[in-house]
């Protein structure tokens, strides 16, 4: 015969109760510890100090071993770019001195007509235009708007790099009413694939000029890779990781490679504490004036 058991049975209701009563538990509980997480917060205030405002984002020499990237940029500054920096710059069309057609390991994949070659020169051009103008915004400079600085030169005739370089300095800081223009062009837009690594190569050449007497202020130079490397030994290692290499050569990791380059131009021009102050002092001016109209007003 079997033992008799006298362990108390749960009911299938009493169990279902149960679970209820501990997902209640359970919801609760995670309501009341965000409820304490959302008042517990402190006030913290704006415009303190600010860290790594001149090497986050930029490439260390560790940066550049981990990812295997050996491009460089080469950066010349103005003796007097503290007290010549501009306040208001426009950039430019960049100009593309590639080929225009889509090139892996320096072999085009793509044979594109005139007008194709034409246009898939302005469109790279533009994606480091954009990215570096994106960059440069957040900084002391005051932009002119690109849709405006190509509406301008559009009216001026100015369509080809050969007729941009023969407008001085001068003339376009009349037409578009700033103190700095900024050249830039594609030195480098290209993709490389071994089975085992692959990369995208964005390389940039930008310059600020002055538009009052035709001094570069500024001037960068250079490359950077984007870069994926997947070690295998093992045959069937050695084909899925080359396939993975492969699908590093999307669109996606291309801008990544264009938004690097820009971000490290920019990070190398010199922040101007002049322009600063004279932002700072404009900002309050005009505080001062609605101010001022708001007294007039109430008069």
């Amino acid at each position: 015969m079997r033992p008799i058991d006298n362990t108390p049975r749960i009911s299938i209701v009493g169990r279902r109760r149960i679970v209820s009563i501990l997902a209640a538990s359970m919801i609760l509980g995670s309501l009341a510890i965000s409820g304490c997480a959302q008042t517990s917060h402190e006030d913290r205030p704006f415009f303190r100090n600010e860290y790594g405002l001149d090497t986050h984002g930029r490439k260390t020499w560790f940066d550049h071993l981990v990812e295997v990237d050996p491009g460089r940029l080469d950066i010349h500054v103005a003796a007097d770019y503290d007290q010549a920096a501009p306040q208001k710059i426009a950039i430019l069309p960049f100009a593309d001195h590639g080929s225009a057609n889509y090139v892996v390991d320096k072999l085009p994949l793509t044979f594109r007509d005139s007008q194709k070659r034409a246009d898939w020169a302005w469109t790279d051009a533009n994606r480091m235009r954009r990215a570096v103008s994106g960059y440069m915004a957040s900084r002391e400079f005051q932009e002119a708007n690109l849709i405006q600085i190509d509406e301008v030169l559009a009216e001026h005739g100015i369509n080809t790099e050969q007729k941009l370089k023969g407008v001085t300095p001068e003339t376009l800081g009349k037409w578009l009413g700033v103190d700095a223009v900024v050249y830039g062009e594609i030195t480098h837009y290209e993709a490389y694939y071994a089975f085992l690594v692959s990369a995208w190569q964005v390389g940039a050449n930008v310059k600020i000029v002055s538009t009052h007497n035709g001094e570069e202020l500024f001037t960068a130079n250079g490359s950077r890779f984007s870069v994926d490397l997947r070690p295998a030994f093992d045959p069937m290692d050695i084909a899925i990781n080359s396939g993975l290499s492969l699908l590093e050569l999307r669109d996606v990791t291309l801008a990544r490679a264009e938004e690097e380059d820009a971000r490290e131009i920019v990070l190398r021009i010199p922040r101007s504490e002049k322009l600063r102050s004279e932002l700072v002092e404009k900002a309050h001016d005009h505080q001062v004036g609605l101010e001022l109209e708001a007294s007039a007003g109430g008069i």
